[in-house]
């Protein structure tokens, strides 16, 4: 600031302060008032008004070197990604406050700078040489916050994976350094599953494994973390999908009854054990399709249809015909804690509506989760039962489907028709 500009700025303090104590005597002057209730009346309006005042003889007494810097930033694009606070531009610049002596992510949160005071730096290296320091806020000198908590997660992670018994909520917050609550919402944000769901899963994960190799079913329950047999039995069904003596015989005794038909969209298979329907597979080759449901169930027993299960086929292939027209099929949908979330969601979605991959990671409360969320549809074997042909990518592109984006096109425009 050369003398000039220091001259003017120092007389606008002034006339601001003489206008400030102006408009407060006349204000006493005006309510009848005066005195210390005066001064406590008009003191919290004195002063933003002062500092309304002071802001606009500022700016009214800029000289052409600091308008011309204003400009300057405005005009460069790199301005808008900082008062948008944009995430995505993190990384690809960084700019520095003058009035501060830190240099900031273009999403920091910190309060909005003047312009004027903006410079714009292509790395942290260039913002460090030209003298400013990282903002304790954003902290540019790390990495993005997303990869931080990322890491935290992961190391709660795998402080579940290790622990015998599975650690408290207090127990994981603690080790995080957080108190109870954030941890909680970071850990489901992060992996789009509780604490305790994630726990539950890979207690699921060891015991199938425990099944293959154990010498008993008791000894497989213990070996997993379970601490009685009688918890381990209630859920067994959801876990495995079948009793843990089938599931540790590999299926063995499990019956499947199944059909291939033709419907409009080419061959469909239908697969169903006592529970409910488990398999509806769409595809050209009809071997094929019974290929796949063999590969699933490699030793169950596949029973070919009756009259009862005919019915059932009928069913499904007026599913698939006049989706828009829906129908209460009981199912046997086995997934992972996370991959049922998201086929949850995905069976509220309305027919004739889509969502975007990252609307439903936000809908089951992990808006970083997309890339799992699509791993989550891909993995679907309950063709528009489970309708994750409703789900697109943001700009509307279809995306990929699992038995071929004609097929998802296809059943799309039907659900359009009204």
């Amino acid at each position: 600031m050369d003398k000039g500009e220091a001259t003017r700025v120092e007389h606008a303090f002034r006339v601001g302060g003489a206008e400030r104590r102006g408009i407060e005597a006349n204000s006493r002057a005006s309510c009848g008032v005066s005195g210390g209730a005066a001064d406590a009346t008009f003191l919290l309006v004195s002063r933003k008004d002062h500092r309304e005042e002071t802001r606009d003889m500022l700016a009214r007494n800029q000289t052409p070197a600091v308008t011309a810097r204003a400009v300057t930033a405005r005009d460069d694009a790199r301005w808008a990604a900082v008062r948008a606070r944009d995430a995505s531009a993190d990384g690809s610049f960084y700019y520095s406050v003058k009035t501060t002596g830190v240099y900031c992510r273009p999403s920091c949160g910190a309060r909005a700078a003047r312009p004027e005071n903006v410079a714009f730096h292509d790395s942290r290296a260039a913002a460090e040489r030209a003298g400013f320091r990282p903002c304790k806020r954003c902290k540019p000198d790390q990495p993005p916050l997303a990869e931080r908590q990322a890491a935290q997660v992961a190391e709660l992670c795998r402080l579940i994976e290790r622990s015998d018994e599975t650690p408290t909520l207090e127990q994981l917050a603690s080790h995080a350094g957080l108190s109870v609550f954030p941890t909680h919402r970071l850990f489901k944000g992060v992996t789009g599953v509780t604490p305790r769901a994630y726990a539950a899963a890979g207690r699921a994960g060891r015991v199938r494994g425990e099944l293959r190799s154990s010498g008993s079913v008791t000894e497989a329950i213990y070996s997993a973390g379970f601490n009685s047999s009688a918890r381990f039995y209630e859920k067994s069904g959801q876990l495995l999908g079948m009793t843990p003596s089938k599931y540790r015989a590999g299926g063995t005794d499990l019956d499947i009854r199944f059909a291939i038909g033709e419907c409009s969209l080419g061959a469909i298979l239908v697969a169903a054990t006592a529970r409910g329907v488990c398999a509806i597979l769409l595809g050209d080759d009809a071997e094929e399709l019974a290929h796949d449901l063999e590969r699933r169930f490699p030793r169950a027993r596949l029973i070919g249809a009756d009259a009862g299960f005919e019915r059932l086929v009928a069913k499904v292939v007026g599913l698939v015909e006049k989706p828009r027209l829906g129908t209460k099929l009981p199912l046997d949908i086995r997934g992972t804690a996370f991959q049922q979330r998201v086929w949850q969601a995905l069976a509220q979605i309305p027919a004739g509506t889509t969502m975007s991959y990252a609307q439903i990671a936000s809908k089951i409360g992990a808006p970083r989760a997309v890339r799992a969320v699509a791993q989550a549809c891909a993995a679907n074997s309950l063709a528009v039962a489970i309708p994750c042909h409703r789900v697109v990518r943001t700009d509307g592109d279809l995306s990929g489907y699992r038995w071929g984006v004609e097929r998802k096109r296809t059943l799309l425009a039907r659900e359009a028709r009204r």
